[in-house]
């Protein structure tokens, strides 16, 4: 294995964007492009949103109820979702509105939450974590975590998987290789398993200290992909700094064929979501704590922080960029998503459904 890691000192805080958040300005309407924005929504639907008009065009409807963690196939041509009870999971054709599978491993006084997945890229497996409670007549009963491999063409457990670490999390967080030939399972190391027999073949210490006197890397993930180059994945690490005893953050950008990370520092760490945007040469943050809400913007070519401007958010928020990068999405607590400006954080306007509380969002080319 080989692994090649960059380590930058940290960047000096760009303050040039830092200003008060302003009212909604009028003038030219700023489009999003000209792609197509699914929305899990109440009461069991899929809503579709064309991006240029910002109006609704169809409703896909979801058999097993609300949909939660909805995410898409590697070739954008089927939706994959868990429902709001985690029990319960559907697959659907993206262009006839199909559903194409559904499967619940409850059965009787068993119920069995999915805690989360990933869908192999032939289609046909998914990866589950399940948490499994038997109602008796006096108490619950919790079986053991179990990870698990679903045919979905067979309808039942292919197999029980052996864990890749001691740390059975519920949030397992897990990538296919594009090629379907390795599932990558993040944890305090980065674990390769072959998906023959799932089996470890290889294993990224990124538990170990960088260097003398920093810690272990710690890295976010997220389910959203759609801008990120196969086989690559970019997002916030946190470094614990020994020698000066801080927390740092910065980017990491993971090549995970070619077993190699890319990382630099940006600064002190805080809590920061991360939205890569088309073409991968920028991304967006929100640093979000109450009553204090921060866009963040990474120049990620030239390994900086551009700009921080405070503006008003909400208690939830789901950071997404547009189609042609222009335009950042702001949707979850509530029936409305947010559009600001992306070169300045201005606050354009605000899309606004009909009593649908979304659940979640995917934003397409």
């Amino acid at each position: 294995m080989v692994r090649t890691v960059v380590f930058a000192s940290v960047v000096a805080w760009s303050m040039a964007g830092l200003a008060a958040a302003q009212e909604p300005q009028n003038g030219d309407r700023l489009s999003g492009g000209n792609g197509t924005l699914y929305l899990g929504a109440y009461p069991q639907q899929i809503t579709v949103v064309d991006e240029a008009t910002e109006q609704v065009v169809d409703t896909i409807h979801v058999s097993i109820g609300v949909p939660r963690q909805l995410t898409l196939s590697e070739d954008l041509s089927r939706f994959y979702m868990i429902d709001a009870t985690y029990e319960k999971f559907e697959a659907i054709d993206v262009a006839t509105h199909e559903s194409l599978f559904t499967f619940t491993l409850s059965e009787g006084n068993r119920r069995a939450r999915l805690r989360s997945y990933r869908v192999h890229p032939d289609g046909r497996h998914v990866a589950l974590v399940v948490d499994t409670a038997v109602k008796l007549i006096d108490r619950f009963e919790i079986e053991p975590r179990k990870f698990l491999l679903y045919d979905l063409e067979q309808d039942e457990v292919a197999r029980e998987l052996a864990w890749p670490t001691t740390n059975e999390r519920g949030a397992s967080r897990m990538l296919f290789s594009p090629d379907g030939e390795f599932l990558y399972y993040f944890d305090n190391d980065i674990v390769v398993l072959e998906t023959d027999n799932y089996t470890e073949v290889d294993r990224w210490a990124i538990s170990e200290s960088i260097e003398d006197g920093l810690g272990r890397l710690t890295l976010s993930f997220t389910q959203d992909l759609i801008n990120e180059e196969p086989g690559f994945f970019s997002g916030i690490f946190r470094v614990h700094d020994d020698l000066q005893d801080r927390d740092l953050m910065g980017i990491a950008r993971i090549d995970l064929p070619g077993r190699e990370v890319d990382f630099y520092t940006i600064g002190p760490s805080r809590t920061m979501s991360f939205a890569l945007a088309p073409g991968r040469k920028m991304a967006y943050g929100i640093a979000s704590e109450i009553g204090n809400y921060e866009f963040w913007t990474f120049d990620l070519a030239g390994r900086k922080i551009v700009s921080r401007r405070p503006f008003s958010g909400r208690p939830r928020m789901d950071l997404h960029v547009s189609t042609n990068g222009q335009v950042l999405y702001i949707s979850q607590a509530g029936n409305t998503i947010d559009l600001y400006d992306a070169d300045t954080q201005d606050y354009l306007r605000t899309i606004t459904f009909d009593g649908d509380q979304t659940t979640g969002m995917i934003v397409v080319p």
